[in-house]
């Protein structure tokens, strides 16, 4: 082939280059160059961590640390009963040994609890709200700023048994909250379980506890979204509007994978234009074969949807 390239040749060649770019998916329009040039770049994005149900339910503290770390995630919220070993059964001494070693890794950390408030059976009912006290001082003693409870079932509408079980719920939960704002912990309520991974129920659970205590985790359900299968009077409502219920009252939120459906800039904007000040953990629904790899690709997109590099 000839090395010998005319002016006319290349003329002819730059030409045709720069007509690629008029094809669909490389404009270059005044209007899209505006855009890239008024790009300002979000230096407060909202904070990441992970929540050790799947990914980390197996890893001890160290192992939690040096992850968390090596992905830059700032927060871990300790499933209980999982590998971590941090639970009650803990001695004052290494409760603050625990305590220790997240502070100097610099790595903020909550507990996550299955206690819940459902329970038609009153010594059930107890046995839940006292454990829920025990772990809320186990959590007070390691640093934790919160503990997740779950609702965790209602009867559907109709039932004439609903509003009562709802009310059970606020009420206990509220006895709960009280002695968490004692501790300095956070008691928050998850969107979560049968009829009540919704968040207008969850906000009629926050009117009958009556407590400016008691905060709710974000979970991300589909209704959030879709406005389906939400209580009578609320079909349809937007995620704005939903957001708008509970704004003020969000102690935590849970994320899953950033490829589903779920608005997610808009939640984060919402979010960010509420004042939230908390962390958003991560709680994927499968394991991965390369735990670090995938927070830290998880991490660039949650960045990327904030406008935050």
């Amino acid at each position: 082939m000839s090395r010998n390239f005319s002016r006319r040749g290349f003329i002819t060649s730059a030409a045709a280059s720069a007509a690629a770019f008029t094809l669909p998916g490389f404009t270059t329009s005044p209007d899209s160059q505006k855009k890239r040039d008024n790009f300002i770049l979000n230096k407060n994005p909202l904070k990441l961590g992970l929540m050790t149900y799947l990914v980390g339910s197996k890893w001890d503290i160290e192992t939690i640390i040096k992850n968390c770390k090596e992905a830059q995630f700032e927060h871990v919220q300790l499933r209980t009963t999982h590998a971590h070993g941090v639970e009650v059964t803990l001695t004052s001494a290494q409760r603050a040994d625990v305590k220790k070693r997240f502070a100097d890794a610099g790595l903020a950390i909550s507990m996550a609890s299955a206690f819940q408030y459902h329970s038609t059976d009153p010594a059930e009912l107890r046995k839940n709200i006292e454990g829920t006290k025990q772990y809320l001082q186990l959590a007070a003693d390691v640093g934790a700023l919160g503990i997740r409870v779950f609702p965790n079932a209602v009867p559907a509408e109709g039932d004439p048994s609903r509003e009562k079980i709802l009310e059970q719920i606020g009420k206990s939960v509220s006895e709960c909250a009280t002695t968490g704002y004692n501790l300095g912990v956070q008691v928050r309520l998850e969107e979560h379980g049968q009829g009540t991974a919704n968040i207008p129920v969850i906000k009629k659970i926050l009117d009958y506890a009556d407590n400016p205590h008691v905060w709710i985790i974000w979970n991300n359900s589909d209704s959030d979204y879709t406005g389906k299968d939400l209580p009578k009077g609320y079909e349809g409502m937007s995620l704005e509007d939903q957001f708008n219920l509970v704004k003020g009252r969000i102690g935590n939120v849970h994320l899953r994978e950033l490829y589903t459906d779920y608005p997610w800039r808009k939640l984060f904007s919402l979010l960010s234009k509420s004042g939230y000040k908390g962390y958003l953990d991560i709680e994927l629904s499968d394991e991965s074969c390369e735990p670090v790899r995938m927070m830290k690709n998880y991490r660039v997109g949650f960045l990327a949807l904030q406008n935050a590099l």
